[in-house]
């Protein structure tokens, strides 16, 4: 009778603590889930992504974005990705037809758009119809923004629900779930102690006890909780709104790029329709700069001596000259030996010139009398004035150094003289380059047969249009020199300068030809272009490439025809992560 007692003591007493329990966590549950309170991080839209939509018809590609209560539209040509300014955009609003107001300042339109911020439908989206005039093409554009990718979050677990209790459980830490064990598996004990010492009252009591410290704890817990965010976050502190983040360009996990209109402005993007076409193929030669032969010199010394300046100083480098200057002297040293044979000669032409003199002197009154012919006179002035030259050349020798004259006209493109320098026999002391006159020197491993068009492209890629002017017969280090004139402005190259020649040959071949700038190395070192698929979003494509021409490549495989291509600002892209 006793135990009955006792067993029906400890059945009540274990439903009202397990009631009791109940409408703690009940009250803890409702305090959890009342507005206001964010707990725990929870999954949301990537920040930067803005409610946004997208169309295109016709010749037009739009988006809009929804900034806050400011409604942002960008218009693109749809081949080419420019932006179209001179276009006047009306879009149907609640107030009726509304005119976006043009930016030129970022290539945008914008309008207020206060009704489209507040007035969200629950489903996520909204629906526009903007209408586009631009020159004699209109064209009726129908959009839809998505609102909910940029304001849907994960919801928390209901309360009440087992991933809630889990949650709660977990967030006591484990040294605060160990001692909360600990206290429920004493209170259990005691009551067990209490209530009967029988084993099978026991276990029961010691389930009600562990249920309600776990309770107890979890109930502490919230209401430590509730006291920091309280004294940490005022409650009426606004939650961020997405038009405060500013968007960005970021790269997938399955390897595609999301850039924004506002960053492709930026990065001045332009595509083109990619086409396959029928051209002739071209092969690449090593190849440098070189002054044309017939509009080029050097200026050399016949004999070795000593430079000494024209009047008005050596030209320096960079400075044009004329055919025919003189641009240096040179003074040849005179040896000793060679001293004294002059100075021998000169005494004998001394001499000479002194006996003419005198015979002259006394035939010139004879002559007036007759007794000395005319003829005779005439022939001595003649022999004294053959031996002043003699005696003058000797002396010009000795003194008058030789003058270096310019071969050709042009600027002195090397050569540093300075006063007093030595120069030795066939020295180069100046060479004569015409800027506008220059050609290109290839050597080509291969003979080469049809060579009619080329260019060269230069290491900043400046291309330089080509004429083939002949190629060579015999081999210079196992290859064959190709010549070709520079036709094109030949400003900001100069001799010497290495260069890529694209060369066409005679044989035909077919792919997709795009500007070189297209093409980028990937960071797997793999050619590759960007394909533009939509309004907002380009996928890396691999290729396989040949060159075309100095300024095109073609692409053999890895893209369909028609597909919108990058070809300004590919490596600004491949910056993207």
């Amino acid at each position: 009778m006793l135990s009955r007692m006792f067993r029906a003591a400890a059945a009540r007493a274990t439903v009202a603590i397990a009631a009791l329990l109940v409408a703690l966590l009940a009250g803890m549950a409702t305090t959890v889930a009342h507005e206001g309170h964010d707990h725990g991080d929870q999954p949301t839209a990537p920040a930067h992504m803005l409610p946004r939509g997208e169309a295109t018809s016709g010749p037009f590609q739009l988006v809009a974005v929804l900034n806050g209560d400011e409604l942002a539209l960008w218009l693109d040509d749809f081949a080419t990705n420019r932006p179209i300014a001179d276009a006047t955009l009306e879009i149907e609003t609640p107030q009726g037809p509304v005119t976006a107001e043009p930016r030129p300042a970022d290539g945008s339109f914008r309008l207020k758009a206060p009704w489209l911020a507040a007035g969200a439908p629950a489903s996520g989206h909204v629906d526009l119809a903007v209408t586009v005039t631009a020159g004699d093409t209109i064209e009726i554009l129908a959009l839809t923004i998505e609102t909910s990718a940029a304001a849907a979050t994960t919801a928390p677990a209901a309360a009440g629900t087992w991933p809630a209790w889990t949650a709660r459980l977990g967030a006591l830490g484990r040294p605060a779930v160990l001692s909360t064990l600990a206290g429920g598996i004493a209170a259990g004990l005691l009551l067990a102690g209490l209530f009967g010492r029988r084993r099978a009252a026991a276990v029961p009591l010691a389930g009600v006890g562990l249920l309600a410290a776990v309770g107890f704890g979890l109930l502490q817990q919230e209401s430590v909780a509730h006291a920091d965010r309280a004294a940490d976050v005022p409650p009426a502190t606004p939650r961020p709104t997405a038009s405060a983040v500013a968007e960005r360009a970021q790269r997938q996990t399955d390897g595609t790029l999301f850039v924004p209109k506002a960053v492709q402005r930026i990065f001045a993007l332009e595509n083109t329709l990619s086409a396959t076409s029928d051209t002739r193929r071209a092969v690449e030669l090593p190849g440098r700069i070189i002054p044309d032969p017939d509009a080029a010199g050097y200026v050399q010394t016949a004999v070795g001596g000593r430079l000494a300046p024209p009047p008005g100083g050596f030209p320096r480098l960079g400075a044009a000259v004329k055919a025919g200057d003189v641009l240096a002297y040179v003074t040849p040293p005179v040896q000793a030996i060679d001293a004294s044979d002059m100075r021998q000669r000169q005494g004998e032409l001394d001499q000479q010139i002194a006996i003419v003199e005198r015979r002259i002197a006394r035939w010139e009154p004879l002559a007036a009398s007759g007794a000395v012919t005319r003829t005779q006179l005439e022939e001595a002035r003649l022999e004294l004035k053959g031996l002043n030259d003699r005696r003058a050349a000797l002396d010009r020798v000795r003194r008058e150094p030789e003058a270096l004259v310019a071969p050709v006209s042009g600027i002195v493109a090397d050569g540093v003289p300075v006063a007093g320098q030595i120069a030795q026999t066939n020295a180069i002391v100046f060479q004569i380059v015409d800027p506008t006159r220059l050609w290109v020197e290839a050597m080509s491993f291969h003979p080469l047969d049809g060579l009619a068009e080329a260019s060269a492209v230069t290491a900043g890629g400046t291309t330089l249009p080509l004429a083939f002017r002949g190629a060579g017969f015999a081999d210079r280090g196992q290859a064959i020199p190709v010549h070709f004139a520079v036709t094109g402005d030949t400003k900001g190259i100069r001799t010497g300068q290495f260069v890529t020649v694209v060369a066409a040959t005679g044989e035909t071949t077919s792919g997709l030809a795009v500007p070189r700038s297209a093409v980028v190395r990937g960071s797997d070192g793999q050619a590759q272009v960007f394909d533009h698929v939509s309004a907002e979003r380009f996928v890396p494509r691999p290729v396989r490439t040949a060159p075309l021409d100095g300024d095109r490549v073609l692409i053999l495989a890895g893209v369909e025809p028609g597909r919108r291509i990058v070809v300004q600002g590919a490596p600004l892209l491949d910056n993207v992560r």
